[in-house]
């Protein structure tokens, strides 16, 4: 069987600094469309909440857009939205019975690449009904996104500062989108020619890839994760590299702080230390862990 994470495995410093960016809602302004116009219509669909599709999408939106899961793998942002509806008396009353999320936790927890290939791979193996239904949701998705998304432009100031890194660093694109999906958008708007390599879910978990591709082979101080969610800074952290936050709301201002200052310090060995700590914590403000209907 071929390893996926082969070109992980083998990658090979060409410059002094290693970059990792994400790609939907920190690169491209794609999230808000991505999950309204695409997840969240499909979870509706396939796992029959019609009846409280109004609690169903404030669901998925807080869990995928506006708290501090934000930009997790949809398998786990999957289950967590059928467990929020679980707990709302709103859905109990009006007699909508959730469907089993048993097996997926197993997926999730199984160590695989949580990607469409393993889930098909585990469908396979076991034909289990709740695993199929996410499989068909999943694929789902998949499709609604390729008809869907087309035309959103890179935020500003992303191509400045790809092009100021060039001469620096090797740049990787760390996503938990599938790869087909992140190929076609960077090809698309003429950056994909900025990395080295492209990393979707099918791959490796965001922090697995900065491990695997970066941990040891550049000192931490030269290693830089770009991220709009929690999970990109816990990436970073885990292999000790640096972290910059895509604020959501403030993405054209974000990019063009990196630009102007961010990107010069982390080259000048400045970034480490207070002025991280106040990007973050500015970052950290913005994404509750409490549903506004829990507050």
């Amino acid at each position: 069987m071929t390893d996926p994470q082969a070109p992980l495995r083998d990658f090979k410093p060409r410059r002094d600094f290693f970059v990792g960016i994400d790609s939907d809602g920190c690169t491209f302004d794609t999230m808000e469309l991505k999950h309204k116009e695409c997840f969240i219509p499909n979870i509706v669909k396939h796992y029959g909440l019609q009846a409280v599709s109004k609690y169903a999408r404030e669901a998925a939106e807080f869990v995928n857009l506006y708290s501090q899961w934000r930009g997790i793998n949809r398998f786990p942002a999957l289950k967590m939205v059928v467990d929020l509806l679980r707990e709302r008396p709103e859905v109990t009353r009006r007699g909508v019975v959730l469907k089993g999320m048993t097996a997926l936790q197993k997926f999730i927890d199984s160590g695989v690449p949580l990607g469409n290939p393993s889930l098909k791979a585990a469908v396979e193996k076991t034909t289990d009904p709740e695993l199929e239904l996410a499989l068909r949701w999943s694929e789902a998705v998949n499709k609604d996104i390729a008809d869907m998304v087309h035309g959103v432009s890179p935020f500003p100031f992303v191509r400045e500062c790809l092009e100021k890194l060039v001469p620096h660093a090797d740049m990787m694109c760390v996503s938990a989108t599938p790869g087909a999906a992140l190929k076609a958008e960077w090809e698309e708007h003429g950056i994909a020619r900025y990395v080295r390599l492209i990393v979707g879910q099918e791959i490796a978990s965001k922090k697995d890839a900065i491990r695997i591709a970066a941990a040891g082979r550049y000192p931490k101080e030269k290693i830089l994760m770009i991220g709009d969610a929690p999970g990109d800074m816990q990436a970073a952290h885990a292999s000790g590299a640096l972290f910059f936050p895509v604020v959501p709301g403030e993405e054209d201002g974000s990019w063009e702080r990196l630009y102007r200052e961010g990107l010069d310090r982390f080259l000048a060995g400045t970034y480490a230390g207070d002025y991280e700590k106040h990007l973050i914590e500015h970052f950290q403000q913005k994404l509750p862990s409490v549903p506004p209907w829990k507050s």
